[in-house]
């Protein structure tokens, strides 16, 4: 074989120029567990997924017909000369795998899918009433389990066309004796068709028809072989007659023996038809409760969302849907209520009795009440029950077809559990159908180490039989599971939501799922997998990756984790700086390697030369100041009672699934927001909030876009723009010609190029190939029109500056205070590699996290206000997080209180004091475990956090 087409044992890329990358040319080992890592905004992204892995995808795309390419995403061609030695590409992003309600974790990793076709081939029906099993039987088995009672035992065989129905039955029992019945059992007496009694039609009644009476004779072959025809051909006349019942009497003991051709309970009548996988889906019409279609719950008006603050009174607007409303009516309809109920507009909602308050929430009811309408000109007078408010707002919903009206009316509305199916989601008969005593939802509402138990033991609880039918589904379902707790996600049960999962929970579950799929000569691209885990959870992960990589796979990770590069076979450095300071590869080879290149910043903080300093001091903690949750027992949280002290840097620790977003995000956030921002949202439940009269602002900063549109950008969000365009307003040429601010923003008519309407691109849709965007060939990208950009400051047109970095607009605007103090800001959190009108769209989510934190920097602190930080070192390098914990220190340096969710050693080392929840994920986690000084905490043998701060104190 020529040495050309040997396999390459190196994945060559060569000229690597996508977005900041400079001229990048790079031999990766293939078949290892490769890290590419650097600084925020370096270039490590647009080398793994810009470059490497959209020329994977691209290749393989392509390779398919133009009728197959219109399904799937094509990329662009990446600005590259040369890559080779590429396998199949497959990209696992921190994305949130799907926003779709009826998306759970047990449908996105198919282990639901296998559940399904096991309730369906090994699970027993039983009667939701009586709670006995339900069996379908063939004609056949029916004969055979009759012929199995003693010699000389006689039977009675009844069809039961009546089960405790009310009526006279007078035309059923005509037609049944032209058809050749004589004999029926009535209320369990036996008449001829002659001697049948006038029936009540107002009670209910058992009517039988008595098809045939047998006496069980096997004294030879030949009576058998006739006993089994007869039994053969009466039963198939009963189960015509019954829809599939059939009653056998014993004379001799006259005990009743129910059989069914249906899954069939014969004390209720309640039915299943034929038990396929598609009675256990809640997406099929099949199994998906009527009432809520599937989703498990109904979004239905809430008492704590129209009422947010019962100490209000009327007049003050305690009706948050009729606390805007100017119209005279709902005024004069209250004071009409308040005439009837003896109260007036003064009056705080907390002050009316329980029955008054119910009366106004759900309606008079049949209580009539004077209603008095003076429109100015007329006084009109009617007397009519009261409909009530949360009635008035359930029928303007149904009634209304403006969207507008519905989307207001919906701020006050909350998921509440189905009604019918309780949250289970599937019709009743799907519900009935369970293994070793246990349906479906039961088992998708355990955590993923439960169900992982429960299957464990299934299968010493089957019969030979049904281990046979269900081996490999078993199988299937176990190893998947295995997978999921591999990666850290036992604390998930499978039931939950994807839509409710974070980005790290959301790219694991799709890693757990292609180790599942067993594919080799792959190339996996991962985007920071150790986000959101605990270091105790780390190692397994990395035992995932080198599990993926041994299958005889390529694994490249973007990561910034400490441990997953020690553990690599190869590194990438990229750097040194970020934006147009970054995209040069400053150290590749073994961690060893790295560790011993002086230029590689990464190298230094791997091998001790760089580190974040534990601080010498820790900030007083004052007893007197604090925030206090008081039993909060959300999701799995246990009755805690927890103390945030303010004016410190507090870390909340914990492993995943122990708590912490569902304390801070879901209980003390949303506390905070409803009793200080007015917000609707409804908190996890919890007894109250302590000392809510010492601060008077709470913000979320989260990793959410700064904006939806491409429109958004770092320049409007920070405010910076504003003063941007006044002074371009304000220079000379701008006054002469009468150009106001209004004239340099590119979102409204007259400065901008009407052409693209200020995006600066066209985007022309090409079916199956990727969409084109080109620049607008009137402005030439520059979002203005020719007028607007004559307007120059130093040479620099407006959008001259919009596309300069931060660090290089610092250096234009250093004399204008208002502007070089908001970019100062955006570079004080790292930021001075982005371009000041970058498209929010194309900002990570670390980065919108940091621009939210120089906004927050930028404004003057009252020293009252709390700052909730999730996960804020989320794709920040070593680097990056020293800038980070300075930047959050200057914040509490100003009086206010940051409370920071975080699993990095580094950010929780340098806390004031740390509150650590566990010990373990789901059901057993939501405890306090410890809480105190970093120090403190390390001291405490039950903390795994505690055990990981041990090693540095």
């Amino acid at each position: 074989m020529s040495k050309n087409l040997l396999p390459s044992k190196y994945l060559q890329v060569r000229g690597a120029r996508e977005h900041n990358l400079k001229n990048v040319n790079l031999d990766l080992p293939k078949n290892k567990l490769i890290v590419i890592t650097g600084l925020s905004g370096s270039g490590k992204s647009s080398l793994a997924f810009d470059t490497i892995y959209a020329e994977g995808q691209r290749r393989y795309v392509e390779s398919l017909s133009a009728y197959a390419r219109q399904f799937l995403q094509m990329m662009h061609k990446p600005d590259v000369d040369l890559i080779e030695g590429l396998s199949p590409a497959i990209s696992i992003e921190q994305k949130t795998t799907s926003k779709n309600p009826r998306s759970t974790v047990g449908t996105v990793t198919e282990i639901y899918d296998y559940m399904r076709l096991l309730w369906s081939r090994i699970g027993i029906p039983y009667s939701p009433t009586t709670g006995l099993p339900i069996v379908s039987q063939t004609i056949s088995q029916m004969v055979d389990k009759i012929i199995e009672y003693p010699e000389k035992t006689r039977f009675n065989l009844l069809s039961p066309i009546v089960r405790g129905k009310k009526g006279e039955y007078r035309k059923e029992f005509q037609d049944l004796s032209k058809k050749g019945f004589q004999r029926f059992r009535i209320n369990g007496e036996f008449y001829e068709i002659d001697e049948i009694p006038k029936l009540d039609r107002y009670k209910k009644h058992d009517i039988e028809v008595l098809v045939d009476r047998i006496i069980i004779d096997k004294s030879n072959e030949e009576k058998l072989s006739e006993l089994k025809q007869r039994l053969a051909d009466s039963i198939e006349i009963i189960l015509n007659l019954s829809d599939g019942l059939l009653y056998l009497i014993n004379n001799d003991t006259n005990e009743k023996i129910v059989f069914s051709s249906n899954f069939s309970c014969p004390e209720t009548g309640f039915t299943i038809d034929e038990i396929e996988p598609r009675l256990f889906s809640f997406n099929n019409p099949a199994g998906a409760c009527k009432e809520c279609d599937g989703l498990g719950y109904s979004n239905v008006f809430t008492e704590e969302l129209i009422i947010p603050n019962k100490k209000l009174s009327f007049r003050e607007g305690v009706i948050a849907p009729w606390a805007n409303n100017t119209s005279k009516l709902y005024t004069q309809t209250l004071e009409s209520l308040g005439k009837h109920y003896g109260f007036d507009l003064d009056t705080s909602f907390n002050k009316l009795d329980k029955n008054t308050q119910e009366s106004l929430l759900y309606g008079s009811k049949d209580e009539k009440i004077e209603i008095i309408y003076n429109d100015g000109t007329r006084v009109f007078k009617s007397k009519k029950v009261f409909e009530g408010i949360i009635p008035n707002l359930i029928r303007r919903f149904k009634e209304s077809d403006s969207k507008w009206v519905k989307e207001e009316l919906t701020r006050f509305q909350s998921e509440q559990a189905c009604p019918l199916c309780k949250g289970k989601r599937l019709k009743e008969e799907a519900i009935a159908v369970k293994i070793d005593k246990k349906d479906i939802s039961e088992i998708t509402s355990l955590s993923i180490i439960e169900t992982e138990k429960w299957f464990n033991k299934l299968r010493s609880k089957l019969n030979p039989q049904e281990q046979k039918i269900s081996n490999q589904i078993l199988k299937e379902i176990n190893d998947r599971i295995g997978f999921l707790t591999s990666v850290g996600l036992g604390y998930l049960s499978l039931n939950r939501k994807s839509g409710t999962l974070s980005g790290g929970e959301s790219q694991r579950i799709r890693l757990a799922s292609q180790i599942g799929s067993g594919l080799t000569g792959v190339l996996y691209v991962l985007d920071e997998p150790s986000i959101g885990l605990h270091q105790r959870d780390n190692e397994k992960l990395l035992e995932t990756l080198q599990k993926l990589k041994n299958l005889g796979n390529t694994v490249i990770v973007v990561e910034h984790d400490h441990e997953a590069m020690l553990a690599a076979d190869y590194i990438v450095d990229v750097g040194p700086g970020a934006g147009i300071d970054g995209g040069h590869i400053i150290a590749e080879g073994t961690p060893e390697t790295i560790k011993n290149n002086k230029k590689s910043i990464t190298g230094n903080y791997l091998s001790g030369l760089k580190f974040i300093e534990t601080p010498s001091k820790r900030r007083p903690i004052n007893a007197n100041k604090k925030i206090t949750v008081v039993n909060a027992y959300g999701n799995n949280l246990q009755n805690i009672t927890v103390d945030f002290p303010l004016g410190v840097l507090t870390c909340v620790t914990g492993v995943s699934g122990g708590g912490k977003s569902t304390l801070i995000i879901e209980t003390l956030q949303k506390a905070l927001s409803k009793s200080l921002n007015g917000a609707s949202s409804i908190p996890s439940p919890h007894d109250e909030i302590r000392g809510l009269y010492l601060i008077d602002k709470i913000i979320d900063i989260d990793q959410s876009p700064i904006g939806r549109t491409p429109r958004s950008n770092p320049a409007t969000y920070t405010g910076a723009f504003s003063f941007i365009r006044d002074w371009f307003s304000g220079l000379p040429e701008a006054k002469a010609r009468g150009y106001l601010p209004g004239r340099f923003s590119f979102n409204v008519k007259g400065g901008r190029c009407e052409n693209c309407q200020g995006d600066g691109v066209i985007k022309i849709e090409m079916h199956f190939l990727p969409d084109v965007y080109v620049k607008c060939d009137q402005c030439n990208g520059k979002r203005y029109n020719r007028e607007t950009l004559e307007i120059k400051w130093q040479d620099k047109s407006i959008s001259d500056v919009l596309d300069l970095t931060v660090s290089e607009g610092l250096e234009l605007f250093n004399a204008v205070p208002m502007i070089r103090e908001k970019l100062e800001t955006l570079k004080e959190v790292g930021l001075g590699y982005i371009k000041i009108g970058q498209r929010a769209t194309t900002l990570s989510g670390g980065e919108a996290q940091r621009i939210k934190l120089s906004k927050e920097l930028s404004k003057r602190g009252t020293g009252k206000t709390i700052y909730i930080l999730d996960e804020p070192t989320t794709g920040l390098h070593f680097h990056d997080i020293k800038k980070l914990i300075e930047v959050i220190q200057r914040l509490v340096n100003n009086g206010n209180t940051v409370i920071v969710i975080e699993h990095n050693i580094d950010v929780i080392k340098v806390a004031d004091y740390v509150i650590d929840l566990g010990p373990e994920g789901g059901d057993k986690g939501g405890k306090i475990v410890g809480c105190g000084t970093p120090e403190e905490l390390s001291k405490i043998k039950s903390s795994y956090t505690g055990h990981f701060l041990s090693k540095i104190f």
